[in-house]
């Protein structure tokens, strides 16, 4: 399955495809010519795919070189790019040469940030190994790391030249790592698509149900964030339609330490306490907050976390990167299946943490 990614400047494909990974030379010699290609991945997909993609990418022509960091969003981080930058220039990488994120989300944003900042840019692909960075962070161009002050608070806006997607490296997922990334995916059937959100009713919630509809649910995840970022590829205006639970979620994840909170399972946390609230002002319909909770916990995320910290949770906010100046903007579903921003002042955001 292939989906366009048709920037007018920058389009490229995403392919989804079963066994795709062990072809990852043919597909990046049909992208780039022969060059010095640098995969950069993290210890934990290093030990089980690093040496199948780079003898793939060597038998296509490339001269191919390892990084990998230690695992975990505690290493998504300025000092870890140091060392990514302190690899390419002892291998030699030129502005003609390139990158290759093999890995999670955390592998894609940090070498995509590392790849648009070297030499002022060098070209780069996903080949995402999670769930999460399959249906969510390989797409888009987002790149970043984060700081002590706030997630993905440094980082730039560039697009890949391709992604590639094998539904069965998920086998290989811890049960954790693999549910973790249906809270993005419950996400895309509640913003915007509502055939998805039926598939995931009709699913009973089971890692091995994941597996097997894995390709479906990646194909339409994909399709509404390629469609997305397409009309918004700079997260001004319907691009913040993906952050809905994010707000309220990265301000979890930002003061639990990174890691101690995985991004989808504070994604679900976040959209269950936003939507409650919501509820209650009449933002949104009556009953909503239900079905969500009942998808998330049919799947096994969470949808609370404690200890609550309001204040903590506040003070994370007031970096968030939808904050502008004195106001916040608040992705609510009035609907399955559609999205809308409501924007607030950051005070009223407090009521949003209230439980």
């Amino acid at each position: 399955m292939k989906l366009n990614v048709n920037f007018p400047h920058h389009p490229y494909d995403i392919l989804i495809e079963k066994g795709s990974l062990s072809q990852a030379g043919s597909w990046l010699s049909q992208l780039w010519q022969p060059q010095k290609v640098v995969i950069v991945t993290d210890n934990r997909v290093a030990r089980l795919y690093a040496e199948k993609v780079k003898l793939s990418l060597e038998s296509a022509g490339f001269e191919a070189y390892v990084f990998d960091f230690f695992e975990g969003e505690a290493s998504k981080n300025l000092k870890t790019v140091n060392k990514v930058y302190e690899f390419l220039v002892k291998v030699g990488l030129t502005r003609s040469d390139g990158i290759v994120a093999l890995g999670g989300g955390v592998v894609g944003d940090l070498a995509g940030f590392a790849a648009s900042t070297y030499m002022r840019g060098v070209h780069f692909v996903q080949i995402p190994t999670s769930l999460t960075a399959q249906v969510d962070s390989s797409i888009g161009g987002k790149t970043g790391v984060n700081t002590p002050w706030a997630k993905n608070m440094v980082g730039t806006f560039t697009q890949p030249d391709g992604v590639l997607i094998d539904p069965e490296v998920l086998h290989t997922l811890g049960q954790r790592e693999l549910i973790e990334g249906m809270g993005e995916v419950v996400k895309y059937g509640l913003i915007e698509d509502k055939e998805l959100w039926d598939e995931l009713s009709e699913m009973d919630g089971s890692p091995e149900s994941i597996l097997e509809h894995a390709e479906s649910i990646i194909y339409h995840s994909c399709d509404v964030k390629r469609k997305i970022v397409v009309e918004d590829e700079l997260d001004n205006g319907v691009r913040l339609y993906l952050n809905f639970g994010h707000t309220i979620g990265h301000a979890i994840e930002a003061t639990a330490g990174y890691g101690k909170v995985m991004h989808g399972e504070a994604v679900a946390i976040g959209m269950v306490q936003v939507s409650r609230v919501a509820e209650k002002k009449g933002l949104m319909p009556a009953g909503i907050t239900e079905d969500i909770i009942q998808m998330c916990q049919k799947f096994g995320l969470p949808v609370d976390y404690q200890p609550w910290n309001e204040s903590a949770f506040y003070q994370a906010l007031i970096h968030d990167k939808k904050a502008r100046g004195n106001s916040i903007k608040l992705v609510l579903v009035p609907e399955l299946g559609s999205a809308s921003i409501h924007q607030i002042p950051l005070e009223e955001m407090k009521e949003f943490l209230k439980k």
